[in-house]
């Protein structure tokens, strides 16, 4: 008998599940974290802008509202998802753009009020870009890497970042929500720490915006970045986000110094003169596409509210938990097992994971693979239900027995 259907008769969410392409099919997506499922609402959207807003405005459509998209856009993510007040988040770009440039810009600021901060902390586990765009700008401006070891079901705690900061740490990044193993780091506390061994940090947000409530501006926060494509539904390569808090905005210089960051952009001058505000962080053309795409995600999770979101995702990882724990017995949970201490994901160790995801993604259960031996679930709240955790969790103990 299913344990699934009374959880979903009883989900306040449920209904939302109707409001995405492909939600209704059999095929179980266990892959949210990584993109999300379209939202219906967004072909209709893109059509009129295609027929309307670029087809009939054509190239008057800047003047009337695409010039001031990466920054209005921007103020309705930092209210309905970041907690940040206006005039902090601006869209545009990719994650790994955007880490250069709030990296570079906030260790270059450092170094210069203060030359023996010469060291970036981060950890072994976080993301890849993210770690692989540090050790260029360590490499470009001499500096070092300060590398805190963590073991991969778990992430950085209070205990070991006091340990790694200290005079001479300019930066410190950290994930919200790691990718590998879901652990929800203590931001509060953790960017206490940073700031008082007087160093900066930079939040990179994700694995949690849209899925796990955030708080900038009352983290305290320095700086922060993250994707749209994952909890955020925009769609394949949709554009990044950047947060710079606005007490560091005007002493921050960022080094990709673009016509759409100057005070004037259509001046067309011999230098470059940094619009003010959050507007000098943008570099190049905005993505408007990817722009429109990702609004009606956005207009979802104000509807639906990002607390309830939260108190789905805790649902649905839970259940997934236990499902993992009384049908899989071979298998070891490689996130946390307290739901608080965990992000909108969870990760399920066995030597045969690589064997039994391609297994699965041929049967239409498409979950990721994550060496070592981990199969991840991602549960996006608002378009997966119970009885699709139950149907794929089922699914993967029968492909463990078959590559047994």
């Amino acid at each position: 008998m299913s344990t699934a259907a009374p959880l979903d008769a009883a989900d306040p969410l449920a209904h939302f599940r109707e409001r995405f392409v492909g939600a209704e099919s059999d095929l179980v997506y266990f892959d949210g974290n990584s993109l999300g499922r379209p939202v219906a609402a967004t072909a209709g959207r893109l059509g009129a802008f295609v027929r309307d807003d670029w087809g009939g405005r054509l190239i008057r459509g800047w003047d009337e509202q695409w010039m001031e998209l990466p920054t209005r856009l921007g103020d309705d993510l930092g209210r309905i998802c970041l907690g940040a007040a206006p005039g902090q988040t601006a869209i545009g770009d990719s994650t790994t753009v955007w880490l250069y440039k709030l990296i570079r810009a906030a260790v270059d600021h450092v170094v210069r009020t203060d030359p023996a901060r010469t060291e970036i902390v981060i950890d072994t586990d976080n993301f890849p870009t993210d770690r692989y765009v540090a050790e260029g700008i360590a490499a470009e401006r001499g500096l070092t890497l300060r590398w805190i070891e963590v073991e991969t079901s778990a992430g950085v705690t209070a205990d070991q970042l006091r340990e790694a900061v200290g005079e001479r740490t300019a930066l410190v990044v950290l994930c919200h929500v790691a990718y590998r193993a879901a652990w929800l780091a203590d931001a509060p506390e953790l960017t206490r720490i940073a700031h008082d061994a007087g160093a900066l940090v930079l939040w990179d947000l994700c694995h949690s915006a849209g899925s796990v409530p955030v708080a900038l501006d009352g983290w305290d926060a320095d700086l922060a970045v993250g994707c749209t494509y994952k909890y955020l539904n925009g769609g394949p390569g949709s554009p990044a986000f950047g947060y710079v808090n606005a007490r560091l905005q005007a002493d921050l210089t960022q080094p990709i110094q673009g016509w759409m960051g100057h005070a004037d952009p259509f001046l067309m001058g011999p230098g470059y003169a940094p619009a003010k505000g959050m507007r000098r962080f943008i570099s190049g053309t905005p993505p408007i596409l990817g722009m429109v795409a990702m609004q009606s995600m956005l207009e979802l999770v104000e509807e639906a509210g990002i607390e309830a979101i939260r108190a789905k995702s805790v649902a649905l990882t839970s259940y997934a938990v236990e499902l993992a724990d009384t049908t899989l017995p071979a298998v070891t949970l490689a996130s946390p097992r307290d739901p608080a201490q965990r992000g909108g994901h969870v990760t399920l160790h066995h030597d045969r994971m690589r064997a039994v995801t391609a297994r699965l993604w041929e049967r239409d259960v498409i979950p990721d693979y994550r060496d070592p031996g981990g199969l991840r679930i991602g549960l996006s709240p608002l378009s997966t239900s119970f009885d699709e955790v139950e149907r794929g969790l089922e699914a993967v103990a029968t492909a463990l027995r078959e590559t047994s």
